[in-house]
């Protein structure tokens, strides 16, 4: 057999996706052993590109690919890396230090519904890399985009020692991603969203391949709450009764062959009596292809676990069968084994449980959805997941260290228990809310006693407008789909309470005893009740200047008192809201506002008032108020449902609400199923019974099937959901030497199956191509 591995990496720093078609059909015509990719994106709706690789690895071709130089900043790992048939690989320095530049995960393509997977799967050496030039010579190199030819190398090294007669038989991208995370060495100090299994290891890699039977297998096999930091965040929150499930998704690697079954459910096997506690349902893939496909654990502790303290240890099982290989007879078939070692506590008290609202983030793809700080010109896509473990990774450590327990709410405000609760945090939210949420949520504060702490951001039509562009690849103008956050949503949502945002665009800096602030595009209050406490402070409003992500503020521009920080207390409960999320947002900081978190969470969980946010020189004796006819509008121009998980959909929730309403519509909810309106948009009722379910996402690949059977539940959340594929060219200037050109997918769906192959720019994640978070 020839043997041969190839390198792809564009020398232009910008490519075209019908290049890599080309390329890859190549490959496969040439059947070509590894291949390395140097390149990448955001876009892992990017549909032809993302099917070719599949079709790459399903002709037992390995890919390598780099993880992308977007660190340390999480939730940035690009495609194809981040896919579970491809090695993704991230690197590090020779201290054995995560480099600053490689990306972090975890993936987010399974965001907000699911739970991300465990990427990059090895790092590599990829900083101050010694290479040859071009010309003569050699040169220093640094990026994944060189820690991941290193990889590639491993690689083939380690196909060479297979003798030739066995590589049909032994050799495949399971096989080979076995061999290296089983190998690899864990470094002691990165988490597993930033080193994956670890530092590549040649020799031992090259053992367990030297003796390798074809088996399937479970990445990571381990999760272990005392293994800190490695096994962060599971590590620094134990399980309690009560709690939202704790999702850990996994990878299921089938080194027998390139398509496998689940042969029935996994089965939990508890060490100890104590291990009767935890129950565990089970999200999975039915058909596994190409190589791989995902065990998703939803783990709680049951009520009569309410007091324990202690440790649970014991074992998943899941037996995963393949057909028959060539001579064979009868099916091959293997029992993969997750080792589990979970840390419980007693249920905290109320005012110590915080729940952070996943379910209203959009982010990028499908949707143009810019970034919240429109300061930021080199970034403008909001594409780090907005998830508690990516972007505000850093909130969910502050919080954990200031004694509260988080909890993540990927399904709608119908399916909590508010009465479980001190707070919940609503922050830089985009999509819109059912009727039926509006209308809990009001009785689980004025009844209920429910906080609520609401950080938003911008929202401006003009500005929205002013930010669209032409493409030039496609022939089509693109638009945000909202703005930074979606403020005509929030004002529904927080009507009841008379609080709205408006549409002004602040930025600025002030102070709050003693505390420096930066507020970088946030919005304004522009109503808010008698009684309530508000604090202004002078700014300059961009949202008048004409404003566009290259320019915000002119010299000339005039400061004056704008409110964008209200608390009050209505009914039972508390509303605390404030007008900008970058300060929790790690993505592109400049000062954070945890000390203020902390006393807003003080105040809706506990009700203890800080003097400063209680001065009666901020007390209002008359409210805020605008007509309603002067709030931020929607626009009628975006069809919002092909983007929201409310708009046109059916209120339900999912499995990562409590199991007691999985498939209902939530708690104390008997009505029928009905379609959230926007202006200008029609309604459709559905006319489905209380407890029917939806298929929210297609299944447009075996990989992304549902399984419904035993103690298990369907996911069809982690599924895909692919649409047809518009590009996206760069907008502005880049500090990168490898510009980032970022495509968008699916935003009008009516465009006909040639605009699929138009070509699209991918990011190169090439030799210094680095970008620092701001300090």
């Amino acid at each position: 057999m020839l043997f041969v591995c190839s390198q792809m990496h564009s020398l232009l720093q910008v490519s075209y996706t019908s290049w890599f078609l080309d390329a890859f059909n190549y490959a496969i015509a040439t059947k070509m052993d590894v291949l390395n990719l140097s390149i990448g994106g955001p876009d892992y709706l990017d549909l032809p590109f993302v099917e070719k690789v599949w079709e790459i690895t399903a002709n037992n071709i390995i890919m390598v690919s780099a993880i992308g130089n977007d660190g340390p900043l999480y939730g940035t790992l690009n495609n194809p890396a981040d896919q579970s048939d491809v090695i993704g690989v991230g690197g590090i320095d020779y201290s054995d230090h995560i480099a600053s530049f490689s990306s972090r995960g975890m993936s987010t393509w399974e965001i907000p519904h699911g739970y991300g997977r465990v990427k990059p799967d090895v790092v590599a050496y990829g900083r101050e890399i010694m290479g040859s030039k071009i010309s003569t010579g050699c040169k220093s190199l640094s990026g994944t985009s060189v820690a991941s030819p290193v990889v590639a190398g491993v690689v083939c090294l380690l196909v060479s020692v297979i003798p030739e007669s066995k590589r049909r038989e032994i050799l495949n991208p399971a096989s080979m991603k076995q061999a290296l995370v089983e190998g690899a060495a864990k470094l002691s100090g990165p988490n597993m969203y930033e080193q994956g299994a670890g530092r590549v290891a040649l020799l031992e890699s090259y053992e367990i391949l030297k003796s390798y039977q074809p088996r399937a297998s479970i990445f990571p096999s381990v999760l272990d709450f005392s293994d800190c930091p490695y096994s962060w965040p599971f590590c620094r929150q134990p399980l309690y009764a009560g709690a939202m499930p704790v999702i850990f998704n996994a990878t299921i690697l089938n080194g027998m062959g390139v398509i496998g079954y689940v042969d029935g459910p996994p089965t939990w096997h508890p060490s100890n009596e104590e291990g009767n506690l935890l129950s565990i349902h089970f999200s999975y893939s039915d058909v596994i292809w190409p190589w791989t496909g995902y065990l998703a654990l939803h783990m709680q502790i049951k009520e009569e676990g309410a007091q324990y303290s202690g440790e649970i240890e014991g074992n998943v099982t899941i037996r995963v069968y393949s057909p028959p290989s060539q001579g064979e007879k009868s099916p091959r078939s293997s029992t993969c084994v997750l080792q589990l070692r979970l840390k419980v506590v007693p249920t905290p008290p109320r005012s110590k449980r915080i729940l952070w609202d996943q379910f209203h983030s959009i982010k990028y793809p499908p949707g143009y959805i810019p970034r919240d700080s429109l300061d930021v010109r080199n970034d403008i896509l909001d594409w780090h997941g907005d998830h508690l473990h990516t972007n505000f990774h850093l909130v969910f450590n502050m919080l954990r260290d200031s004694g509260y327990y988080v909890e993540t709410l990927g399904s709608p405000l119908t399916c909590f228990d508010a009465l479980q609760y001190g707070t919940l945090l609503l922050v830089d939210l985009e999509d819109e809310y059912f009727e039926e949420e509006i209308e809990k949520l009001r009785g689980d504060v004025i009844n209920s006693g429910l906080g609520v702490a609401v950080f938003a951001d911008w929202y401006n039509v003009d500005t929205m407008v002013k930010m669209r562009f032409f493409d030039d690849n496609t022939r089509s103008w693109w638009t945000p789909v909202t703005g930074g956050a979606n403020v005509p949503a929030l004002n529904d949502l927080l009507a009841p309470f008379g609080i709205a945002f408006g549409d002004k665009i602040l930025n600025g800096d002030f102070s709050m005893d003693g505390e420096q602030s930066r507020y970088a595009s946030g919005t304004d209050i522009v109503k808010f009740p008698r009684g309530g406490y508000v604090h202004s402070f002078p700014f300059q409003d961009s949202s008048e200047s004409g404003a566009t992500q290259n320019v915000l503020l002119s010299a000339g521009m005039s400061k004056a008192d704008s409110p964008i920080l209200g608390l009050v207390e209505v009914g039972e409960g508390r509303v605390a809201v404030y007008g900008d999320s970058n300060c929790l947002d790690s993505s592109h900081m400049v000062t954070n506002c945890y000390w203020l978190l902390r006393k807003i969470l003080d105040f809706t969980s506990g009700n203890i008032r800080d003097p400063m946010l209680f001065s009666p020189s901020v007390k209002q004796n008359n409210p805020l108020y605008i007509d309603d006819n002067q709030l931020p509008s929607r626009r009628t121009d975006v069809n919002f449902s092909t983007y929201s998980s409310v708009v046109e959909k059916e209120l339900i929730c999912r499995s990562d609400s409590r199991f007691e309403v999985w498939g209902t519509k939530g708690y104390n909810l008997q009505v029928r199923g009905r379609n959230r309106k926007l202006p200008g948009y029609p309604v459709i009722d559905l006319g489905r019974d209380l407890n029917s379910t939806a298929e929210v996402f297609p299944k447009t690949h075996p990989k992304s099937r549902d399984k419904r059977k035993g103690d298990s539940s369907g996911n069809g959340y982690l599924g895909l959901f692919y649409r047809d594929e518009l590009d996206m060219p760069v907008l502005v200037a880049s500090h990168w030497l490898a510009p980032a050109v970022i495509a968008v997918a699916g935003i009008l769906l009516f465009f006909s199956f040639w605009r699929i192959r138009q070509k699209r720019r991918r990011r190169r994640k090439g030799s210094g191509s680095v970008r620092m978070a701001n300090p």
